[in-house]
């Protein structure tokens, strides 16, 4: 194993702990060699503190744990799949992070856990923007092949609950993946039959929930997908507001 990439040099603090720490304790076995001073962990010059904190180590773990879950919802890998999130890292990340984070994913694909342990101590470490977000992630890789497909939607929709995520939020995001006719209405959580007063209030409501200034802790690759998902929310209600004449 070489150097921890840029994405995990950002920070590991909760993750190395609980059962999320069981099951990548081998990938920090091999990237990190623990300190007798201090309780933290040290890659090169850097020394990893533990911390309740979601730092943009925590999150990207976080990502990889709950996507290989995803991965295996139908009981099988296929190498297409692999190929799809690999393209979807490398699109998102540098090349040195990207290979790291397939590394780590390919192993935990060979783990079996319940995906409620995981959960649980990501609910006591990650706020309600961070954990919107992570869901958005999973959302992106899952479509990095064009399509949800139903194995991995009920996956998602297990995560969310998991996750304490309300069903109008995991409707907005998954609007942006999953194409219908009620899309942009969906992504502001709001209906067809609401009043353009409601539309407007529900535009401030998603606007200020999912901004981009959140999850800025996250690193500049996370930042970067949360804007896509702040695109999308200002995209429907523009939608919506030409098809009102707003």
């Amino acid at each position: 194993m070489g150097m921890l990439g840029r994405v995990f040099m950002g920070g590991l603090g909760w993750a190395f702990a609980g059962p999320i720490g069981g099951l990548i304790g081998w990938w920090l076995g091999g990237q990190l060699s623990q300190e007798h001073a201090g309780g933290g962990f040290s890659a090169g010059t850097q020394t990893i503190k533990s911390s309740t904190s979601t730092r943009s180590g925590d999150f990207a773990i976080a990502v990889l744990v709950l996507m290989a879950k995803v991965l295996k919802a139908d009981g099988r890998v296929v190498k297409s799949e692999i190929e799809y999130v690999k393209q979807y890292f490398l699109r998102n990340f540098d090349t040195n992070d990207a290979q790291e984070m397939m590394g780590l994913l390919k192993n935990l694909l060979e783990q079996d856990y319940y995906i409620y342990e995981v959960a649980t101590q990501i609910n006591r470490h990650m706020q309600m923007a961070e954990k919107l977000q992570l869901l958005h992630v999973l959302f992106g890789i899952s479509a990095a092949d064009g399509e949800v497909h139903a194995a991995e939607l009920e996956s998602l929709e297990e995560i969310a609950q998991h996750l304490k995520i309300s069903t109008g939020d995991f409707n907005a995001i998954k609007a942006q993946f999953v194409k219908d006719t009620s899309q942009a209405y969906q992504i502001l959580e709001t209906e067809a039959q609401a009043t353009d007063d409601e539309i407007k209030k529900a535009y401030r409501r998603m606007a200020a929930r999912f901004h981009p200034d959140k999850v800025s802790h996250l690193g500049p690759e996370f930042q970067k997908m949360a804007e896509e998902k702040f695109k999308a929310i200002n995209q429907a209600y523009q939608e919506i507001r030409t098809q009102r004449g707003i």
